[in-house]
């Protein structure tokens, strides 16, 4: 079953949109695609690897529905894979600090983490 014309228009508007706002932001990365879930892909009626915009295909990815994302040969995650980094640097095996005492000279018991 077909998507309305206009469902499209609207559709192919925004992937223009997002495609120009990532090109604007990002100069030296080449788009090559667009990413959608497969189920939008199928409700629309269109195919995977189908030419949407000129030099732009369309590609599966298995992302969450109702989203597109912009495809290009550029590395995007390098500050989310640092983030990750410092999380896990943040979560201390070893106590650097001396143990907090509750009133009454009882040491409280220590609480870790489930790991």
């Amino acid at each position: 079953m077909k998507a309305p014309e206009n469902k499209i228009a609207y559709l192919l508007e925004k992937l223009a949109q997002g495609v120009a706002a990532h090109d604007r932001e990002n100069p030296t990365h080449n788009t090559w695609g667009i990413g959608m879930a497969y189920f939008d892909i199928e409700r629309l009626g269109l195919d995977e690897g189908e030419e949407i915009l000129p030099g732009i295909v369309l590609q599966a990815d298995g992302g969450q529905t109702g989203n597109f994302r912009i495809l290009c040969d550029g590395q995007h995650d390098q500050g989310a894979v640092e983030e990750a980094e410092e999380v896990v640097d943040a979560v201390a095996s070893e106590e650097i600090a001396e143990p907090v005492h509750a009133p009454g000279g009882e040491p409280v018991p220590r609480v870790t983490p489930p790991l």
